[in-house]
């Protein structure tokens, strides 16, 4: 089911004046992609990016068209690894946090994602 205009400016809304928010959404597109989901990642990149940077300016910090970046994360996008990793480094940077990833031994009874 496609998300309506008024949820996503609602998520856009939040990230812009949420800081917390802002690193959720960003945590949570990692997990996402290291759980094979690009789609979902691309998705929450994208409404990071939309409510905490803006394309343009995320295009000019990398040096990349910004038409090209939003392709990139648009449903029909396959970002390269470096371009998607470079993109992860400079929102990190920008947002002024580091994201860590930490290893958790599953258990014969704990799911696998």
């Amino acid at each position: 089911m496609p998300l309506t205009k008024d949820f996503n400016e609602t998520v856009r809304a939040r990230a812009r004046r949420d800081p917390a928010f802002r690193e959720g959404l960003l945590q949570e597109s990692v997990e996402c992609l290291l759980n094979g989901e690009l789609e979902a990642a691309k998705i929450m990149l994208r409404d990071y990016i939309n409510a905490a940077i803006g394309f343009e300016e995320l295009g000019a910090i990398m040096s990349k068209p910004p038409k090209s970046l939003m392709r990139m994360f648009g449903p029909k996008g396959n970002p390269r690894a470096q371009n998607l990793f470079e993109t992860l480094n400079q929102i990190q940077r920008r947002e002024g946090v580091r994201l860590h990833v930490q290893a958790v031994r599953l258990t014969e009874t704990s799911p696998v994602a």
